[in-house]
């Protein structure tokens, strides 16, 4: 696709929000039956007109929606802002009264609207230095649209429970072209009651200064989050489409689109992931595509989680250790990545020091294959893979604990682009298979085995009429498997895909474009604790399929 158009539809991107309903466990078949509407359970007609016009249908997503308990919940407002420009929300947050300070549920809602025409923007919002969301948001029509995202915010509990300070960002350029102000306010609702058991962690917290970090001395579990996004307007924006140095293409990278998420500890290599190819509400020079319907997770960023427990021996020393997050692949002194970082961690409520050592740490070798073709189309195939295996014990009062992870990473594409990038294709596939093996407490070893699949298959055309044409498939799956001692306990299978063919004349003004689009998303998730079977479909920006399949 033409860099040039590329970057008009995505520069500036920087965070905050629209239909973002929040990940969590699959609810049972008869709880999802109640917490969809009436009118969500089948198909709505509706008059579709011959192109887009001036409105459409508010944003949404098929993704579950927020189970909330029933009983005594309190509320309170974390920000009420307009975003005109680069300048940070800053707020305070008081825990609510009345509810206690364990709850069963935290329940993040941000409400948003925004009219006029405006780039997608990234953001973040942060309570007491913790992220507790990242996100982007929808582009509007000129008669505006509004929108609301809900999030599981219960395992940064601990930070909800003290006074802290509020921070918030939608990065945004206003002018006399780009006319549309970003009107957000975001709320925590607190539901009283028994938390689940481990459901959220003793502490939350973040890195100081020189991205150190100190834990507590009883550490017993530890976790990582972090939110790794490609952003800033430049060629990271859309890295799985860059190229060798010697292929003539506008995105460069000496080892090709291949990018890996690494966090070390005390510069020891700890662990390995697949970053997610998000695609923005701009994304492959077609914001037609999703004005009603996102590309999976572009309105809920999901941290990557990185199991640390092998290294609880080394952190819970006392003393102060650096954690580094990189990401492989990214050429020297090109910047466009963000990952802040996030560290979750359970106590050992019985004993005051846990001690332990890390007893493993194998590293496959990277092998990072990028071959390009000329041609007519010109060609780059990719082909890469990284493994990770830590092992490590704690001293618990619970006895000897160890911790096995593994993790095996991959990822195949196939590049194809004609002479000024009229036509620009892709098929990508990453793979990312994580194995986690607690053995210990004087039960039977626990392990969790979940392969997460990412793909992306889609052309870009601008035909002899100045047309553009994108038509585009985004997958996002994951499937899980619970053992205890070699007996299945539970599993799930997610499939969230969406397909999109959207065209427009270029180079003219808005009104002018004459574009028409389909857009569709099914949202599967099956498990052994129920069903969600959940397909969208707009035409046009007209909302014609809301079907719940189970």
């Amino acid at each position: 696709m033409k860099r040039r158009i590329v970057m008009s539809m995505l520069a500036g991107a920087t965070l905050l929000a629209s239909t973002l309903l929040g990940a969590g466990p699959a609810q049972s078949a008869e709880r999802l039956a109640r917490s969809v509407q009436p009118a969500e359970r089948s198909a709505q007609p509706a008059h579709v007109p011959a192109e887009f016009g001036t409105d459409w249908h508010d944003p949404m997503t098929a993704a579950p929606p927020i189970h909330r308990p029933s009983g005594k919940s309190c509320q309170v407002t974390l920000a009420d802002a307009q975003f005109r420009d680069f300048t940070p929300y800053r707020g305070t947050y008081t825990p609510p009264r009345g509810c206690g300070d364990r709850w069963s549920k935290v329940v993040l809602r941000l409400e948003g609207k925004v009219k006029g025409r405006q780039f997608d923007r990234l953001g973040y919002l942060h309570v007491g230095g913790v992220e507790i969301l990242r996100t982007s948001t929808p582009e509007p029509s000129p008669d505006g649209i509004g929108w609301s995202v809900e999030k599981d915010v219960t395992r940064y509990s601990d930070t909800f429970r003290s006074g802290q300070d509020v921070e918030m960002l939608i990065g945004n350029v206003v002018d006399d072209t780009y006319t549309g102000v970003i009107d957000v306010k975001a709320t925590l609702t607190f539901y009283a009651g028994k938390p689940a058991a481990t459901a959220a962690p003793d502490k939350v917290l973040t890195l100081g200064d020189g991205n150190t970090l100190t834990t507590p001395r009883n550490s017993e579990r530890i976790l990582a989050e972090v939110y790794a996004t490609g952003s800033g307007g430049g060629c990271e924006e859309f890295w799985y489409l860059a190229v060798p140095g010697k292929a003539p293409y506008s995105c460069q990278a000496d080892g090709g689109p291949y990018r890996e998420v690494q966090i070390k500890v005390d510069g020891q290599l700890a662990g390995i992931a697949a970053p997610f190819p998000h695609v923005w509400t701009g994304g492959w020079s077609n914001p037609f595509l999703w004005y009603v319907i996102p590309g999976p997770r572009a309105f809920d960023v999901k941290p990557i989680e990185y199991d640390l427990t092998p290294f609880a021996g080394l952190l819970d020393d006392g003393r102060p250790h650096r954690i580094e997050v990189s990401v492989v692949g990214v050429p020297e002194e090109q910047s466009g990545w963000s990952a802040p970082v996030n560290v979750l961690v359970w106590q050992d409520a019985g004993r005051a020091q846990v001690t332990g050592k890390l007893t493993v740490h194998e590293e496959g070798g990277l092998a990072n294959s990028s071959t390009y073709t000329a041609g007519s189309p010109e060609r780059v195939d990719t082909d890469a893979a990284h493994r990770l295996t830590v092992a490590g014990y704690v001293g618990t009062s619970h006895g000897r604990v160890t911790t096995t992870v593994s993790r095996s990473l991959s990822n195949t594409s196939v590049h194809r682009w004609t002479d000024g990038e009229n036509t620009d294709g892709l098929d990508a596939t990453w793979s990312d298979e994580e194995q986690v093996t607690v053995d210990g407490r004087g039960a039977p070893a626990r392990t969790t085995r979940t392969l997460r699949t990412y793909t992306m298959n889609g052309t870009t055309t601008i035909g002899g009429d100045a047309r553009l044409r994108t038509v585009l498939t985004l997958g996002d799956r994951a499937a899980v498997v619970e053992t205890r001692g070699g007996r299945r306990t539970g599993w799930s299978r997610l499939d969230d895909t969406v397909t999109g063919d959207a065209t427009y004349k270029t180079g003219v003004p808005r009104e002018q474009r004459h574009a028409v689009g389909t857009t569709s998303e099914r949202y599967r998730l099956y498990g052994s604790t129920g069903c969600y079977d959940h397909t969208l479909t707009a035409v046009q920006g007209v909302l014609t399929q809301n079907r719940n399949h189970c």
